[in-house]
């Protein structure tokens, strides 16, 4: 999500609504095991792209990519398939995966009227030590996110706690893409930054409370945060060239703690 202006209240999900939630995040997390499964050297993004959109159906839920509107423009896949230096929002070609690329991966599912998304970033073959490091920071920096989604804390301890982590590691959190709040939409309010500044002072001091459901997506660059995007209108690259990386479940709020919603 493009960081802008928030527009409407947060709304907080009742046990039911998080329980349909749920079911929507299983299918979305059956999709990134097969992605696990065939991200291998030879295999296309159209390939995995239309294993995603087979399971989607089989499961009963609805691709929520497939035909996204931003604007003029629709997406025309139903995951963003993002390799190397691509950040997010990548479309899946006939290009074949080669040895050494990292891809990451965003599935997005509707189900019975709520939504689901995450993403993970993984290797193609034998990858290099430091695009492996770079993913093993990028989806730390998720975990100890996760970790901060409970009762009494504000949304800087998650924005704090990813660009602390992924910052001492020697790599950049994204900025202009953030996380969100989602529920029967995709990109509900609030936004959730991954960086701490006086930009996003106002958006930081929401209180975590039981029903809050975000979507938390570092995105971990080797180089600058800085990105552009390309001529297709979806791609976002590193404006450097460098590799990036992408992690991101869907997490509510509960009195018990964090409740990961997007696993098998």
């Amino acid at each position: 999500m493009i960081l802008k202006k928030p527009r409407k209240s947060v709304e907080l999900k009742s046990k039911r609504e998080l329980q349909k939630m749920r079911d929507a995040g299983r299918i979305v997390a059956l999709c990134l095991e097969k992605v696990k499964e065939m991200a291998k050297p030879g295999v296309t993004g159209l390939e995995i792209d239309q294993a995603i959109r087979e399971i989607i159906l089989r499961e009963g839920g609805k691709p929520k990519f497939y035909k996204y509107r931003v604007g003029n423009l629709y997406f025309p896949a139903h995951c963003c398939f993002s390799i190397n230096e691509e950040v997010v929002h990548g479309i899946p070609s006939k290009r074949p995966l080669r040895e050494g690329d990292i891809v990451s991966v965003d599935v997005g599912v509707e189900y019975k009227g709520f939504v689901g998304d995450s993403a993970i970033t993984v290797g193609v073959g034998k990858i290099s030590d430091s695009a492996r490091r770079l993913i093993q920071v990028c989806q730390r920096a998720l975990e100890l996110a996760i970790e901060k989604m409970v009762p009494g804390n504000r949304l800087y301890d998650i924005s704090h706690t990813i660009q602390s982590y992924v910052e001492s590691q020697g790599f950049s959190v994204v900025r202009k893409f953030v996380g969100h709040g989602i529920g029967r939409e995709m990109h509900e309010e609030p936004q959730v930054p991954n960086y701490v500044d006086d930009t996003v002072k106002k958006e930081l001091s929401l209180l975590l409370e039981p029903g809050l459901c975000l979507a938390i997506e570092p995105m971990v660059n080797e180089g600058t945060h800085r990105v552009k995007t390309l001529s297709d209108g979806w791609t976002v690259v590193t404006a450097d060239g460098k590799l990036s990386a992408h992690f991101e479940h869907t997490v509510a709020v509960t009195e018990e703690g964090p409740w990961v919603l997007t696993t098998v």
